[in-house]
């Protein structure tokens, strides 16, 4: 198993690249099932998640090719597989969106219920519920879902909750269904556009993505495109709390700024300068951080993805700051280790009260989820002395070779496999 030895204390200064978006990656990826024809996408981060992605749509009788770095063709010439077994789905809840593909271009699907979840319950109800008005007929058997409809047919669908799985899942499949689809409260998100427009390459009709209102009018076929992912901004988030933690100066390029918008002005308001561009953002930070409170909403606002490392920077912050998660229960599991580096943080219900410390201290921590891994290395690079993050496998489900790219800004980080 690996963990990441880190020496604090050094501002980090240069420039650095943003990979492709992980949760923009997976479902198109996914979408490959619904034609026979390539998929050629662009960006593709090597990631845990993708990897997983990969091993189940191999099984699905997807061929995947990787050329280059960044570069993946995908195609399904047809398969008898249209299970997704739990052995699979259990290690990463994204699995689930091949379902609506699945049924949309087979008629059936049968896959496995995902397992827990280390930040609380995200149960697919939503999708499921959303697949019986488009007519498919869905039971629950041993652990598995299974859905048969001859021929999906078009619905209006209202979320009773935003759920951006739920919304890809719904949307791959409408394209194929008989009539027009409209989802209501559609997540808005930057990865559900990303996708929306990938299936408008293959031949759909999507308008309305990136609004909560989305219309799919349902097409006979598909065809193969190329596309090329989004830029990740949990990364591009995570590179620029890392800059004003350490007091550094750091540009991160091939970037969108614009899907970041509440993280920027957040860090404004902790008195780190931000600067931007069209596809850069550079972050200095030349005074101490002041303390601001924080409460997570689906996009447009606080990206629940970004809160862990959040607490992180305000744990140094002068003054108190309160965080109130609203999007995921169990997400404050980062806060004990935090604590062992000698942040001051109490959780009571779904707020934490965040009161700044002078420094942290170097520590053993360990990591339960991928953020949270992602805010002990952020810590630990701001930290007096060394600090060790083990289990950092969570921390390559979501971000590639972060530790040869916080090198490259000057860091003192090293991997080691125990």
């Amino acid at each position: 198993m690996d963990k990441l030895i880190i020496r604090g204390g050094i501002p980090l200064k240069g420039h650095v690249e943003a990979g492709g978006a992980k949760n923009a990656a997976l479902p198109a990826m996914v979408a490959s099932l619904l034609i026979g024809e390539p998929i050629r996408l662009h960006r593709v981060p090597r990631l845990g998640d993708v990897k997983t992605i990969i091993d189940l749509l191999n099984h699905l009788g997807v061929k995947v090719e990787r050329s280059g770095q960044e570069t993946l063709s995908l195609r399904t010439d047809g398969t008898s597989q249209l299970e997704a077994p739990y052995h699979l789905v259990k290690t990463m809840r994204a699995s689930v969106l091949v379902l609506g593909p699945l049924v949309a271009r087979f008629g059936r699907a049968r896959v496995s219920l995902p397992g827990g979840c280390a930040i609380g319950p995200r149960p697919i109800n939503l999708h499921l519920a959303a697949l019986e008005k488009m007519g498919a007929t869905v039971s629950l058997d041993s652990g598995y879902v299974e859905a048969k409809a001859p021929r999906l047919r078009g619905a209006r669908i209202t979320f009773d909750g935003q759920t951006v799985t739920g919304t890809e899942n719904v949307m791959m499949a409408a394209t194929l269904a008989d009539g027009t689809t409209v989802l209501e409260n559609a997540a808005c998100e930057p990865e559900v556009v990303d996708l929306a427009a990938l299936l408008n390459r293959m031949g759909a009709r999507i308008d309305g993505a990136g609004t909560p209102t989305v219309s799919i009018e349902g097409v006979p076929q598909l065809h193969g495109a190329e596309h090329e992912i989004i830029p990740d901004r949990v990364e591009t988030g995570t590179f620029m709390v890392a800059a004003a933690m350490t007091g550094g100066d750091v540009t991160i390029n091939r970037c969108v700024p614009g899907h970041l918008e509440a993280i920027i002005e957040k860090l404004r308001e902790t008195g780190a300068l931000v600067e931007e561009t069209d596809h850069s953002v550079r972050v200095r930070r030349e005074e101490q951080m002041q303390g601001v409170n924080i409460r997570t909403h689906p996009y447009p606002g606080f990206a629940t993805d970004m809160q862990a490392q959040f607490m992180a920077l305000l744990s140094i912050a002068q003054g108190s700051s309160v965080i109130t998660e609203t999007v995921f229960e169990n997400r404050f599991m980062h806060v004990n280790e935090l604590l062992r580096m000698g942040a001051d943080i109490k959780v009571i219900g779904t707020a934490a009260f965040v009161n700044g410390v002078p420094t942290l201290s170097g520590a053993p921590v360990m990591a339960t989820d991928l953020r949270a891994s992602a805010s002990l290395v952020l810590a630990g690079l701001a930290a007096q002395g060394v600090t060790t993050v083990s289990r950092v496998y969570h921390l390559d489900r979501g971000y590639e070779s972060i530790e040869q790219k916080l090198r490259g800004l000057g860091a003192h980080i090293e991997r080691f496999t125990e």
